[in-house]
């Protein structure tokens, strides 16, 4: 058995489809297709079947998924004995929300670059339940990410920090707009938001239902940077983590609108399985997180929830 055949199919796992593993392992996609019906000859077994237009594994692939991760790990320990970080090779895998990936992480990844410029760094910047999903079956390596309820012991999770989180309007936004702490309101103002089920947009939902205040359009955008844009143009208002929005709220270009949850945080964790062996690049990026981000980040919590000067 050939382990490339093994490196293609997990490859497509992560990419979704043939041709798109193709082109990050730079085969054709006839060759990724002889790979994956070779080595389902040698294993008399179907491996993926096609949904839509993505490729997903059979039942009988996800029973030998387990031995195709723990031979590529074997292979990883091998390739990295006794190696230091300028020497590390492989593969990395990492998620985080945006708000995560954008404004806290990119001290860790420069740093990481630096140390191990071989390893092949694969970050996804996404919704925190899906990352919770991909830690505990295996999918990725590391995730940073706000908590979420759904761990079990097989899990290693260690607190970063709390963050606050601000309600941010234009300033020209309208006076009878504004108020978001009286009750029983109908708002004409939009709410923007890039996911409707991300921690910080459930909690500020949550405020909404509790205070019996209806906003009557939400829009969706793709990205923080699209949100804050908007909000700035006065399209609507937005509630995202304060440390996203600090540059805008003292450049006076967003202000922040009274409501009671400026205490309620969100906590920042990193998270990995126990079962997954600690490579020398999982282990690398473990050390980073706490040389780059945890101190930093416990400091500007402590700023933000006692008043200190930023």
């Amino acid at each position: 058995m050939d382990l490339k055949y093994l490196t293609t199919v997990k490859t497509i796992l992560e990419t979704g489809t043939f041709q798109r593993a193709a082109n990050r392992l730079n085969y054709t996609q006839s060759t990724v297709t002889f790979q994956v019906r070779r080595l389902e000859r040698e294993l008399s077994l179907k491996l993926f079947e096609r949904i839509g237009r993505r490729m997903v594994l059979t039942e009988a692939g996800h029973e030998i998924l387990p031995y195709v991760d723990a031979v590529l790990q074997s292979v990883d320990r091998l390739r990295n004995f006794g190696k230091e970080d300028q020497e590390i090779r492989g593969a990395l895998k990492l998620a985080m929300p945006e708000t995560l990936l954008t404004y806290k992480s990119q001290p860790i990844q420069k740093a990481f670059r630096e140390r191990a410029p071989q390893v092949r760094l694969l970050v996804r910047s996404q919704n925190c339940y899906l990352t919770r999903n991909q830690i505990l079956n295996g999918d990725i390596d590391i995730a940073l990410h706000y908590g979420v309820e759904g761990y079990n012991d097989m899990v290693v999770t260690k607190k970063l920090a709390d963050f606050g989180q601000a309600l941010v309007a234009s300033p020209a936004l309208a006076e009878d707009q504004r108020d978001f702490i009286t009750p029983n309101q109908r708002k004409s103002v939009s709410l923007i938001s890039n996911d409707k089920n991300c921690i910080s947009q459930e909690i500020f939902d949550q405020y909404l239902r509790d205070r019996k205040i209806h906003i009557e359009n939400v829009i969706e955008l793709c990205s923080v940077a699209a949100i804050k844009h908007s909000v700035i143009s006065d399209i609507g208002v937005a509630f995202l983590p304060y440390f996203a929005v600090e540059e805008e709220l003292e450049s006076g270009r967003l202000i922040e609108l009274p409501t009671n949850l400026r205490q309620k945080n969100i906590s920042a964790i990193c998270a990995y399985h126990k079962n997954k062996w600690v490579s020398p690049a999982i282990e690398l990026f473990l050390r980073l997180v706490d040389e780059y981000i945890f101190m930093p980040w416990i400091r500007l919590a402590r700023q933000n929830f006692a008043g200190e000067p930023h």
